[in-house]
């Protein structure tokens, strides 16, 4: 399955915390920066408020920690565009230790466009709607995606 979108960053020495490794806030930093990458050629980037009066919130997220990260470490972070409606946009981010190849975190987001004058849910303008049906894919479904957080029992 190939990647509706993917950024490449490095480790920063200092997101390197006590123990040696990428603090876990860094994690969703860099993934922040891939949804900004994304936001881009989604066309709900940096100009998209002034321009229609609407931004991007995130309702809520997952972040799975799946192996450690080191200082200048370069990192891809693959993003799908897993499903969207008028309002909301719902996407999963996979980041990789691009030299080994293992992935080393998941982060999964649901948003939500906001007009910055009232702060309540509005639909999309429907550009952008156009852009994200080109881009969402339905019928894959990322490994984690939509995962609960438990203590499981026997």
């Amino acid at each position: 399955m190939s990647s509706a979108f993917e950024y490449t960053s490095s480790v920063r020495p200092e997101w390197i915390d006590h123990n040696g490794h990428m603090n876990v806030a860094y994690y969703v930093v860099a993934f922040d920066e891939a949804t900004d990458a994304a936001y881009e050629r989604w066309g709900i980037g940096l100009d998209y408020p002034g321009s229609s009066g609407c931004s991007v919130f995130t309702l809520g997220m997952n972040v799975d920690y799946r192996c450690e990260l080191f200082s200048n470490d370069t990192v891809r972070i693959a993003t799908d565009l897993v499903d969207c409606d008028e309002k909301r946009i719902h996407y999963f981010h996979r980041m990789y230790n691009d030299k080994s190849g293992d992935l080393a975190a998941t982060n999964e987001c649901l948003c939500m466009n906001v007009d910055l004058r009232s702060r309540k849910a509005s639909p999309f303008p429907s550009s952008i709607c156009a852009i994200l049906e080109r881009e969402v894919d339905r019928e894959h479904q990322p490994e984690g995606l939509g995962r609960i957080l438990q203590i499981r029992r026997r």
